[in-house]
């Protein structure tokens, strides 16, 4: 049973910037990996995916030129650094293997960007 705990999410204003971190209970070597999100009332849509090597890396239309997905294999973690933050990026971060063949899920971590 593979494990996620994502981190490092919380309350930031429009415009502001959130680190994620994602640390997987196995190795992440030579999977594709991604971060999904969830807002309320929606369904969970993917939002950026990275190959085991690093590259390449893919993006949501609404996301693009604001998010960056990276990875640590030795560490078993996956990162997204998020910048320029609006409202609509209000949700709950997930990472899993992406685009699907999903592991368990973990417990996410919320997003709020808000003034």
């Amino acid at each position: 049973q593979v494990q996620f705990v994502e981190s490092g999410g919380g309350l930031v204003q429009p415009g502001g910037s959130l680190r994620l971190s994602c640390a997987t209970s196995r190795s992440i070597l030579g999977y594709t990996m991604g971060w999904f999100r969830q807002a309320p009332g929606n369904q969970r849509e993917w939002v950026a995916q990275i190959f085991s090597s690093g590259s390449p890396t893919y993006y949501a239309e609404a996301v693009k030129g604001r998010f960056t997905i990276s990875r640590d294999n030795a560490k078993n973690t996956v990162f997204l650094q998020m910048n320029s933050l609006k409202p609509e990026d209000t949700a709950v971060y997930y990472c899993n293997r992406a685009p699907g063949a999903w592991w368990s899920w973990g417990q996410g971590t919320q997003v709020t960007v808000s003034s």
